[in-house]
């Protein structure tokens, strides 16, 4: 079977610590917010996060 086509996504294999895990599965199934929306905050967040260490070192 076909994976299905992703317009404006990419698909990308990672690994997390156990407990971090079970920590995501249980917000994404409390919160009800789809896992991949999660972690697009999440990696935005931590984006900015960095540039604005960068910023200030400069």
């Amino acid at each position: 079977m076909a994976e299905p086509y992703l317009r404006y996504r990419t698909r990308f294999t990672s690994s997390l610590k156990n407990e971090l895990l079970e920590q995501f599965n249980e917000l994404a199934q409390e919160t009800r917010i789809p896992k991949t929306r999660l972690l697009d905050e999440a990696i935005e967040d931590l984006l900015k996060k960095h540039k604005k260490r960068k910023t200030q070192v400069k």
